[in-house]
């Protein structure tokens, strides 16, 4: 029996799902089948004439007994269940090209259990809101996604023992949201604080010896002042008041309460208050417990029995990409943390850092002839200058060859902006923090401890500046000109090299940069950032740009193998629980301090100290 005529069997077996086509009179339909019984591959896209009554076979897509299949409300993606009585069971999604008539794997979700037979019977989420701690653009892109499934029409319920800020943003998109009726609703408004160094150096003999450009390059100052200057303090309540009105009018949109409200809760401690009064105030739907809850989204779902029928998020987390037969390829290039040289071995070396391995990252893709778009993954601070234009050296070279478009995470500032700015286009959160166009160079002077500890050094050199940077004396009048000048000159070309890559002149990026930190929203207005959104966006505009109607979508992450990825990770992990339970609340000193190390030299870096949502 030939394929075809095994597809028009099949159908009383499997489902086929239509819409209209390109022309008035014809439907595109896509029918699954059972792969495992017969010589199919998988699913067919045909064109039905509804005049004639005739069908054509325009495509095929290979999937693995795609017997239910549902379209989503654009018809541009198809979600297909493969049945299987083993563990191959698993849910299939796939982009559907209404013009063409054909489809590409976009995914592939392996299920733990017995496959869901049927995509609907996911009834609605609810979510059991923890002690999430985030920032708040990662924070939005959750938002926005669960406000996407709510279009469904599907039901989205929240639960909290207690709220926090960060949560209850999340879920306040809910239809209904519930609180313990001990519960807490925390809303308290945002908080920068700095820790402040110069009085504990001043105490024991260290003195940091600054070199900066920009007036707003607060990084330096914890080292140098005993409070913000104010200059910091103006970029700091800009960037934290432009956050929180974004969340609050977030919030004051999903529960139809004004602004105003939201920060009268905040302002006159309510969140101690009976918690009867979050009801009042309309922020949660209702007081109930746990068990109450959970009968609630029972009844809601259709569910019988005792216990609630769910899937978690270990059991339902982000699609996997899967290899695609001739598809070409976006890759998602992730750089996480601080940019840093390279120290192996280092123990207390306990977070993640993009190192000068990024450009070696970089040059892969370039010639990878199967990628055809790179989107550029970016969650950084900044850090090493050096390291910096590496990278960005890189990113032009790969524009050269094919489209770049960087995705900026909650924040991508000073170094994080120097390694995105050549991009192609640059898409930000509207909360991510960005910016900060700046150098900056610390050099300890440790005379004062040399005298406390009746330390004393002799030296003999060859030329005047052999011991430039010698921790036993300040430096002299000379070595800080010549600092200074090569800090100024490293802040002309981080100015040039934005410049080019934004088609701006360098007197308008220095009017916008000096060190200063904007959120994405006010990056945008301003000419640093081309688009508000997420990554879902960022990898639709580097398709647009490479001309690509079909693609698949595969992440990079690393240059190392899996297995040594892995057990990296785990040592860090390990590393980091270690350190954790030792210093208890006194691990975030530490690990500041561990960075003063870290941070002298030449850095393009902002401070990131806003406490987390």
């Amino acid at each position: 029996m030939s394929n075809i005529k095994t597809i028009l069997a099949g159908l009383s077996l499997t489902m086929a799902v239509g819409m209209p086509a390109v022309a008035s009179d014809e439907l595109t339909m896509v029918v699954g089948t059972y792969t495992g019984q017969s010589t199919s591959d998988g699913m067919y896209v045909y064109r039905f004439n509804q005049r004639t009554g005739k069908s054509q076979l325009v495509g095929d897509v290979q999937a693995g007994n795609p017997s239910f299949l549902m379209m989503n409300h654009d018809a541009n993606r198809v979600y297909a269940v493969s049945e299987y009585d083993d563990g191959r069971q698993g849910l299939g999604a796939f982009i559907l090209n209404k013009k063409e008539g054909t489809m590409t794997p976009l995914g592939y979700q392996k299920c733990g259990t017995k496959a869901t037979r049927q995509e609907n019977k996911i009834a609605g989420i609810y979510i059991e809101s923890g002690l999430l701690s985030s920032g708040s653009a990662s924070l939005e892109a959750i938002r926005r996604s669960l406000i996407d499934f709510k279009e469904s029409g599907k039901f989205v319920v929240a639960y909290a023992d207690n709220f926090t800020q960060g949560n209850y943003f999340l879920c306040s998109v809910a239809d209904k949201v519930f609180l313990n009726p001990q519960g807490i609703l925390e809303l308290t408004g945002l908080a920068s604080q700095t820790l402040f160094y110069k009085g504990l150096m001043d105490k024991v003999g260290i003195e940091m010896q600054i070199f900066k450009v920009g007036t707003y390059k607060g990084a330096v100052e914890p080292f140098m002042l005993d409070k913000l200057s104010e200059a910091n303090r103006e970029q700091i309540q800009s960037y934290i008041s432009t956050i929180w009105d974004n969340i609050t009018e977030g919030i004051a949109e999903s529960r139809g309460i004004s602004v105003n409200d939201i920060n009268h809760y905040a302002n006159e401690g309510l969140f101690f208050a009976d918690p009867v009064k979050t009801v009042e105030c309309g922020f949660i739907d209702e007081l109930k417990y746990k068990p109450e809850v959970e009968a609630y989204v029972k009844e809601l779902a259709g569910q019988n029995g005792e216990k609630l029928r769910s899937a978690n998020l270990a059991q339902m987390k982000t699609l996997k990409a899967s290899p695609t037969k001739n598809a070409p390829e976006i890759a998602v290039l992730y750089a996480e943390g601080e940019i840093k040289a390279q120290t192996p071995g280092n123990f207390y070396d306990i977070e993640q850092s993009i190192t000068e391995k990024m450009a070696d990252e970089l040059i892969k893709l370039k010639n990878n002839d199967d990628v055809k778009a790179v989107v550029f993954r970016v969650n950084s601070p900044g850090g090493s200058a050096y390291i910096s234009e590496q990278i960005w050296r890189q990113v032009v070279e790969l524009k050269k060859v094919k489209p770049v478009v960087v995705s900026m995470g909650n924040v991508a500032a000073s170094g994080g902006y120097y390694i995105s700015c050549a991009a192609n286009k640059i898409i930000a959160e509207p909360n991510t923090l960005t910016g900060s166009i700046g150098i900056f160079g610390m050099f300890p002077n440790a005379s004062g401890l040399f005298g406390k500890l009746a330390l004393t050094t002799d030296i003999v050199k060859t030329n005047t500046f052999s011991d430039l940077g010698d921790l036993s004396r300040p430096m002299t009048e000379s070595e800080k000109a010549l600092i200074q000048g090569y800090v100024e000159r490293g802040y002309q070309t981080f100015l040039s090299r934005c410049a080019e890559g934004r088609g701006m002149t360098t007197e308008a990026v220095n009017a916008i940069g000096q060190g200063r930190v904007w959120t994405g929203e006010q990056a945008k207005e301003r000419g640093l950032v081309d688009e508000l959104g997420g990554i879902e966006l960022a990898i639709s505009t580097a398709a647009g740009l490479a001309d690509l109607d079909q693609y698949s979508v595969t992440t990079v992450s690393g240059s190392k193998n899996f297995l040594d990825e892995f057990l990296e990770s785990q040592l860090g992990e390990v590393k980091l629980s270690i350190i954790k339970n030792v210093l208890g609340n006194e691990f975030e000193y530490f690990k500041t301090l561990n960075n003063i190390k870290t941070n002298c030299g030449i850095q393009a870096r902002m401070p990131y100290d806003m406490k987390p949502l």
